[in-house]
């Protein structure tokens, strides 16, 4: 019996999600090569580091995907409170960097905790989702025991301070609730709550370069030497990348240093200048891909629970790449959000591939076994 169902899963492998991924990790890896092709010491190693990230995260999404998804459901809540004792743990013996808390220091690795926080309150929203027998649409009354779930988390990140990370935390959290009905009139108090709420949080919970960062990319007179520098010199290697780019390694903004952080926060810019119009395109239809494919397994999973989770995947990836592009575009904020397998990291990598081994595991048991 159990060799039959390895037999039908083997048969049920995700060839088109497996191949998608590999091809937006392999051309991240070259770009970043070339990212860091102008940086001296161990940031022009990053792409080598990256590998190795990308392989150990891969094997761990071949075990995520290997174990029945409903053990993750048991224990969804059990990982939800160990993600919040580790943001606890932050503040205790967590490492600063430039004024925030945000890693925990392991040897020589930076553990971001918030990085797998996203994954468990994820889960955690989808097993709550999952285990709910309401027929008609949720009350106030019933978002209640979802919006601690969520507020909890959030606010611990935003007390890092890690506004970028908090709203991906929230967007996903928000997108896996997707899966049921909001009466309207709960929906107008959520909104206007939270309008109250963003304001008291800008007036009181937010510090002065974060207010500047959110404002300065709709300011047309934005000090480029200041606050606008890095959004400004993305543009530039943006707009000069034209239909076909300057080539391979051919970035100025990049080579000549105006563009900071290539590794992290701005891969997109040396990409779009490298490769020019057509070069972002292919890499936005992948993207795209991605996301339309985890949508259709979310559709196609045989339970709510693997729906949620599939939801919760896409939406991870969705909202990654709109903030990132948008703020690289000058279309958003600069709020330090990372573009999947394009960015450099050791926790944020490891994150993404546990959500592709979730999203595999979601479509190899779309048919009940």
């Amino acid at each position: 019996m159990a060799r039959t169902i390895q037999h039908r899963l083997r048969d049920e492998f995700d060839w088109p999600l497996f191949l998608v991924v590999c091809i937006i990790a392999t051309l991240g890896v070259v770009n970043l090569y070339s990212a860091t092709s102008a940086q001296t010491g161990a940031r022009a190693e990053l792409y080598i580091q990256q590998i190795y990230w990308l392989a150990l995260g891969g094997g761990v999404a071949v075990i995520v995907a290997a174990v029945d998804y409903k053990v993750y459901e048991r224990y969804a809540y059990g990982a939800y409170v160990g993600s919040i004792a580790a943001l606890v743990l932050v503040f205790l013996v967590g490492k600063s960097i430039r004024g925030t808390h945000r890693w925990i220091q392991i040897g020589s690795f930076l553990f971001q905790p918030s990085e797998f926080v996203k994954l468990c309150l994820m889960l955690a929203v989808a097993r709550y989702v999952h285990r709910d027998q309401r027929s008609g649409a949720w009350s106030l009354r019933d978002l209640i025991a979802p919006g601690a779930l969520i507020a909890l988390p959030l606010g611990l990140i935003m007390a890092q301070p890690d506004l970028g990370t908090a709203l991906i935390v929230g967007l996903v959290a928000v997108s896996t609730l997707s899966l049921v009905r909001i009466s309207w009139r709960s929906f107008g108090i959520i909104a206007g709550g939270g309008l109250v709420g963003g304001t008291l949080l800008w007036l009181y919970g937010m510090k002065q370069y974060q207010k500047e960062r959110l404002t300065s990319f709709m300011n047309e007179q934005v000090d480029v030497q200041g606050t606008g520098w890095q959004a400004h010199q993305s543009m530039v290697a943006i707009g000069s990348g034209r239909w076909w780019g300057q080539g391979f390694m051919q970035s100025t903004q990049n080579q000549h240093h105006f563009l900071p952080d290539t590794h992290t926060d701005f891969p997109f810019p040396v990409w779009a200048q490298e490769q020019g119009f057509a070069g972002v395109a292919v890499v936005l239809v992948l993207y795209l891909f991605l996301i339309i494919w985890g949508l259709r397994i979310a559709s196609l999973a045989k339970d709510r629970f693997g729906a949620a989770v599939a939801v919760g995947v896409s939406a991870l990836f969705f909202w990654h790449v709109v903030f990132n592009v948008g703020m690289v575009t000058r279309s958003l904020p600069v709020v330090g959000v990372t573009l999947p397998f394009f960015s450099y990291g050791g926790s944020s990598v490891l994150a993404i591939l546990i959500g592709v081994g979730l999203l595999m595991n979601v479509s190899m048991r779309r048919r009940a076994l």
